[in-house]
C-alpha cells in the first residue's frame, strides 16, 4: 500500500503541474478543473504521507497504549456494534501491514503501532479541511467541502478500526 500511495501522490502532482501549465497557456476551462482536482488529490495524499512520516520519525511505533487517550470509552463498544465494524474493517487497506503482523511483532508492539496509526489519522482529520481555504481563490466551495468531508470520514474509519481492535489486543497481552 505504501508504494501505491507514493505513486498516486506523484501521479497527482504530475497531473496538477501538467494541467496547470496547459491551462496557463491555453485557458481551456477543462484544464483549470483538472488542475484543481489533481491539486486537491495531491494535497490529501501528500499531507497523509507527511504526517505519517513525521509521527513515525518521532515515535517509531513506541506509544504508551495504557494512556487515557487510547483507552476504550464507555460508548465505543455499542457504537462499533451498531456500525458493524467487524463486517467492513477487513475491506480497508493497511498502509504498512508489516507493523501489524503477529509473526514479526509481539502483541504489545502491535498495540503501540495501532496507537501511532490512530494518532496519524486523528491529525489528518482536521487537516482534511485545509483545502476549503482554496475556494477563496478558485471558487467551488461545495466541491472543496465535499472532498474535505470525504477525506475526514476516510481517516475516521481508520481511527475506528484501531480503537475497535485495541481492547481485544489488550486482552491478549493480559493473558
Amino acid at each position: 500500500m505504501k508504494k501505491k500511495m507514493i505513486l498516486l501522490t506523484l501521479i497527482s502532482l504530475s497531473g496538477l503541474l501538467l494541467s496547470g501549465v496547459i491551462y496557463s497557456f491555453a485557458k481551456i476551462p477543462f484544464f483549470f478543473s483538472a488542475a484543481i482536482t489533481f491539486g486537491t488529490i495531491f494535497y490529501h495524499l501528500a499531507v497523509r504521507l507527511a504526517v505519517g512520516h513525521i509521527i513515525d520519525a518521532r515515535f517509531h511505533n513506541h506509544m504508551d497504549y495504557t494512556k487515557k487517550w487510547f483507552t476504550e470509552k464507555a460508548f465505543e463498544r455499542k457504537l462499533y456494534k451498531t456500525i458493524q465494524v467487524k463486517k467492513w474493517k477487513k475491506w480497508l487497506p493497511t498502509y504498512d501491514p508489516q507493523n501489524f503482523d503477529l509473526k514479526n511483532h509481539s502483541v504489545s508492539e502491535i498495540l503501540q503501532a495501532s496507537c501511532q496509526a490512530e494518532i496519524v489519522h486523528e491529525v489528518n482529520m482536521p487537516l482534511s479541511f485545509v483545502p476549503v481555504i482554496f475556494s477563496v481563490w478558485f471558487g467551488s466551495l461545495g466541491v472543496f467541502i465535499i472532498t474535505s468531508c470525504a477525506a475526514f470520514l476516510f481517516d475516521s474509519t481508520f481511527v475506528i478500526i484501531q480503537r475497535y481492535n485495541r481492547p481485544r489486543l489488550i486482552r491478549l497481552v493480559k493473558k
